[in-house]
């Protein structure tokens, strides 16, 4: 389902946020933000202190990329209005990558063999590139749309992603009054090609950074998201 994503909502219930780091150099590695992505960090958060978004609880993912995103956001939201009452990041662990096994091991979303062996003792890039959800994985022009696609990836799957990502926005409420407006998560694009597939019935492909979704649960504890640009 769709929604305006700057919509008040009503009945006390909470929006949730999700967007994308900003810009890295590389992603062989957890590489830091470049300047670029740290300046498109600080004017998102500049942007975002004029949405009415009430209190906000900063979240990220563990990745570095992600961390200082997160920190540039909030620099930019008190930079533009230091009234806002914004709380400084934490990690979350349900904005973390699809949990993806091989040979026993959770590994991380990487970008070649020698990555993915690292991750798995023993193991030879040759011997990854001999797992077919692999090899198709490091040989697709989108990576990410051969895991979207993938009828049975070796873990978890856009649907998995989705639901824990739902069953995360409507615990954001537990606290009841003292649970912040909104809830600004950056996370990665497998995250976000997931709820897009999920909740707006299409992968869009690779988000630009800083954007994503909205999604707010509806009156009959339904997700409705909408597309979220926070230049926009």
């Amino acid at each position: 389902m769709q929604a305006d994503p700057t919509t008040p909502i009503p009945g006390g219930r909470r929006r949730l946020i999700l967007v994308r780091h900003g810009e890295v150099e590389s992603h062989r590695g957890d590489h830091p933000l470049t300047e670029a992505g740290r300046d498109q960090a600080e004017r998102a958060g500049r942007r975002l202190a004029t949405r009415g978004l009430g209190s906000v609880r900063l979240l990220s993912g563990a990745t570095r990329r992600a961390r200082e995103t997160a920190d540039g956001v909030r620099a930019g939201l008190v930079a533009a209005d230091d009234s806002v009452h914004v709380t400084a990041p934490q990690v979350a662990f349900a904005l973390r990558n699809p949990d993806l096994y091989l040979a026993g091991e959770r590994v991380d979303m990487v970008s070649s063999a020698e990555a993915f062996a690292a991750q798995v003792p023993g193991m030879s890039p040759e011997e990854v590139l001999a797992v077919p959800f692999y090899s198709g994985f490091l040989g697709a022009p989108d990576r990410i749309a051969h895991w979207v696609d993938s009828a049975r990836p070796p873990g978890d799957d856009v649907t998995r992603v989705a639901a824990r990502i739902v069953d995360f926005a409507r615990s954001l409420g537990d606290r009841g009054p003292a649970a912040p407006e909104t809830v600004l998560a950056v996370t990665h694009s497998p995250v976000l090609r997931a709820v897009a597939v999920a909740l707006l019935g299409k992968d869009p492909g690779e988000p630009a950074y800083l954007h994503g979704y909205s999604v707010v649960l509806s009156d009959e504890d339904r997700p409705v998201a909408a597309a979220f640009d926070p230049f926009g």
